[in-house]
């Protein structure tokens, strides 16, 4: 029986590697530029206690808390960065922890900012814009800190919270280490009677599996493995859950959730208009869990069934180089100038591609305002990867339209945003494949894998969303969540949205474990509502061309220029409303029928 496991990062060709000498030629110069942060960090001094002397006071305070916010974002990258090549790595997880305590000493050093700007006498921040036009370029940023007075505390208060940064940072630091470092996982024997050493980066692939018995084996081997600590999760998890409870009531929000939506100036109601539209759509959702258990002949469909293409028949193998030249082809409706944009990652090694032996899982877009975005993947040559790929290039062009339009101190987008580009390359993709595609076998596989998007997107997400809001709910009323109790909401939570077609394995109610985005509390709601939005923003581009493009270009470059539902809604999408979501998910509708018809 061959054995196969992963390469060691010094293995992998160069060619597949990230560049990201283009932030630091060396390590040398990330050192000095620590050097040089430290060393900005005393300017502040000579700010604090006069920010209400004079314009030019205010304006050097601001160019310095620029300056500042640009070069720790640079330091800190780097660092994570180059963890994330290979956690196992002693030299960076120093750089990462040195450059993370950094970025607490900024934040303590400019606390004293904000509190100070509120405590202006009555006028003069309008009596110091009648005096300077510098003043205008901050009059957003100005406009954002008044807007949350009543939730920013007195200097030393602020200053205390910053303090306590590090330790709320703790939980999701564990968890990564744990999750990425130390976790291992068994071998499994594939379809080819291989023994395969089982990881995160492969797991969907396995699951993809037409063999039921490997589907089964992957799904037992990573769900066991988690449950030897699963005891460990729940306190990481736990700790992580009480901290934003924590910094919610002490900048005095009625709940943790209402702490987080503030960031973006998103109302409640959009958070739960979500989930209450999701649950109309459930029973669309149960009509496509009987349409895969009929599809694939089964007696019983099980949680290791959900990810399997219903299309045996099919085998979709993409090589990278392949994926490009299909995404390439999937957005030609977005114009010269974004393709021109998006083949320059490709050459200019954005992107670190495959997988080695202690990599950070998963995928992300990030990036410095001063270099370029770079993404990290774990490419598998399967259809899904090839989605992953153009998803992230989406945040990278999203990241990168806004840095070319905006000024630093407005480029960053708000994550409410951040998912509408990624996921509109996506739909974009998939709408392309659609209408090429001419053999019924494969129209129905990728009809199958777009269902899977809605699914995995829309109602997976808004499935952790409720998870989210109901776990901080136990905290927040003085509750307690162990293991037990976190898996028992968890499957619950399964059993609605999924219905009784599926049999509920015991292994899903611990997958919360797993999950790291729940250490970035109430952050998946926004897969939802992006797809939703990005679905908006592809059927505009396909039906009307040109006018549609210009405002979705323009929705990219806007960065922060406003709040995130309004630059969605100068482009034509408002998620104030349920609207979108429901078109969305009638789309999905519309989808499970064709696929009724192509397999009947």
């Amino acid at each position: 029986m061959e054995q196969r496991s992963l390469k060691s990062r010094t293995e992998m060709p160069e060619a597949t590697k990230w560049h990201l000498e283009d932030i630091f030629s060396d390590n040398d110069q990330w050192e000095k530029e620590f050097a040089h942060v430290e060393k900005l960090l005393d300017e502040g001094k000579k700010f604090e206690g006069h920010l209400a002397d004079a314009p030019a006071t205010l304006i050097t305070c601001f160019e310095w808390l620029d300056d500042l916010s640009l070069q720790i974002e640079e330091v800190y990258a780097y660092a994570r960065m180059r963890r994330d090549e290979d956690n196992r790595n002693a030299y960076y997880q120093a750089l990462t922890d040195r450059a993370g305590t950094l970025a607490v000493k900024v934040s303590s050093a400019v606390s004293f900012v904000v509190p100070e700007l509120l405590a202006l006498p009555e006028g003069r921040l309008e009596e110091f814009r009648a005096t300077s036009e510098k003043m205008e370029l901050y009059n957003r940023a100005l406009e954002e800190i008044l807007r949350k007075k009543g939730h920013i505390l007195s200097s030393v208060e602020e200053r205390l919270l910053a303090e306590a940064g590090e330790l709320a940072e703790a939980p999701g630091a564990i968890f990564s280490m744990a999750n990425n470092a130390d976790l291992k996982f068994p071998n499994i024997v594939d379809e080819t009677d291989q023994s395969i050493e089982l990881t995160k980066g492969n797991f969907i692939k396995f699951m993809e599996s037409h063999e039921q018995g490997v589907r089964k084996a992957a799904f037992e081997t990573l769900y066991h493995t988690y449950e030897k600590q699963k005891n460990t999760w729940a306190a990481t998890l736990n700790a992580s859950i009480k901290s934003d409870v924590f910094f919610a009531k002490a900048r005095n929000y009625p709940s943790a959730i209402e702490a987080s939506l503030d960031d973006d100036r998103v109302p409640l109601k959009v958070y739960d208009s979500l989930i209450d539209t999701v649950h109309e759509f459930l029973p669309q959702m149960h009509r496509y869990v009987r349409l895969r258990k009929k599809a694939l002949k089964l007696d019983e469909l099980h949680m290791f069934d959900i990810y399997v293409p219903i299309v045996p028949e099919t085998t979709m193998v993409i090589t990278y180089e392949e994926a490009k030249d299909m995404i390439i082809e999937g957005l030609k409706p977005l114009g010269q100038d974004y393709l021109q944009i998006l083949e320059g990652g490709f050459r200019k090694k954005w992107i670190d591609v495959y997988e080695n032996e202690g990599k950070t899982s998963g995928a992300y877009s990030w990036g410095t305002y001063r270099s370029h975005p770079y993404v990290l993947l774990n490419h598998q040559d399967t259809l899904d990867s090839m989605f992953t790929l153009a998803h992230e290039m989406g945040h990278s062009l999203h990241t990168f339209f806004s840095n070319r339009e905006q000024p630093h101190l407005y480029a960053g987008y708000k994550i409410f945003v951040a998912e509408v580009a990624s996921t509109l390359n996506e739909a974009l993709v998939m709408e392309h494949l659609l209408e090429t595609t001419k053999d019924p076998k494969t129209l129905a596989y990728l009809i199958n894998h777009y269902l899977e998007q809605f699914r995995g997107t829309v109602f997976r997400q808004t499935m952790f969303a409720e998870f989210e809001k109901k776990i901080h709910s136990v905290i927040e009323v003085g509750g307690a969540l162990t293991a037990d109790a976190l898996s028992e909401i968890y499957r619950n939570l399964n059993a609605v949205y999924y219905g009784s077609e599926v049999i509920l394995d015991p292994e899903i109610a611990l997958e919360w474990a797993r999950i790291p985005h729940f250490y970035n509390a109430f952050y998946v709601y926004k897969y939802a509502t992006g797809f939703s939005a990005a679905m908006a923003f592809a059927r505009a581009i396909l039906d009307e061309g040109e006018p549609a493009v210009a405002r979705y270009l323009a929705f990219l470059s806007g960065g922060n220029s406003d709040y995130p539902i309004e630059l969605l809604r100068k482009a034509g999408v408002d998620m104030e409303t349920p609207i979108p979501v429901r078109n969305a998910l009638q789309v999905f509708t519309g989808l499970v029928e064709r696929l009724e018809t192509l397999l009947a």
